[in-house]
């Protein structure tokens, strides 16, 4: 308990707040990292993963690159991009390296999303007339985004952790405070320095969560069933598949 109060005690300390690497500037840069990481992911991962769900074709390929993706480590990843780019592009290394990691899951919650509407709805709006671009704007991009903020707070929690390891090749971000207490044997900064990382972590999945749970469409709950028999989805449904999607993708 002691190490925990000496982490407390640093992490509060007004020392904090200057001197070359202040908390502030260390938590923006983490910041900075995570969301255009997860920004250029999003970008590249979700129009491939809606046209995976919307035409059913090339899943399997997504499969086998959503699992090789967590199969990837990611300090050797980010190693390995400095080597291959070098020294002088240690940011783009670093950042490249987290989108990778974060194209995964947020694929995944693509094409699931899409999935896991109810056919009989995707029949009733092609049987009204819809054209392809509609059916998908109307019906499956509302309805797959509870799955898509979960593929995107998944991919958030990653990169979140991970951007850690990017003091390791010089880039700064909470992690800058455990490299650095490490040789110097400050047990009290490395653990204040961790406990920022899960605060921080904390705070962006309470955010998500609550994203999450805002993106579940207007309407789509307790209700009648459709006049075709088939029963709507409901807020239970939706949330059975977003456990099904944390089960999927390790959340």
């Amino acid at each position: 308990m002691n190490l925990f109060a000496d982490a407390f005690a640093w992490l509060f300390s007004p020392d904090r707040l200057t001197g070359p690497h202040p908390l502030p500037q260390a938590i923006a840069e983490h910041l900075f990292y995570t969301f255009v990481s997860v920004a250029i992911a999003a970008v590249i991962a979700l129009p491939i993963g809606y046209l995976i769900g919307h035409t059913g074709k090339g899943r399997d390929v997504a499969v086998a690159i959503v699992g090789a993706g967590r199969a990837v480590p990611s300090f050797g990843l980010i190693l390995l991009l400095v080597l291959v780019l070098g020294v002088l592009h240690k940011p783009a290394a670093a950042i490249t390296a987290f989108v990778l990691l974060a194209i995964p899951s947020i694929l995944s919650g693509a094409y699931t999303g899409i999935e896991a509407i109810d056919r009989a709805t995707l029949d009733a709006g092609r049987a009204m007339g819809m054209t392809q671009w509609q059916v998908f704007r109307k019906i499956e991009f509302p309805l797959s985004l509870p799955l898509v903020m979960g593929g995107l707070r998944s991919a958030v929690l990653q990169v979140v952790a991970t951007v850690t390891l990017a003091a390791y090749v010089g880039l700064g971000g909470l992690g800058f405070y455990i490299i650095q207490g490490v040789p110097l044997r400050r047990f009290d900064q490395i653990l204040g320095g961790a406990l920022a990382v899960v605060f921080l972590a904390l705070v962006l999945d309470g955010l998500f969560a609550l994203l999450q749970r805002m993106a579940v469409p207007r309407g789509v709950g307790a209700g009648k069933p459709h006049q075709s028999g088939a029963p709507r989805r409901t807020n239970k449904g939706v949330m059975e598949q977003n456990q099904d999607f944390a089960v999927e993708t390790g959340t």
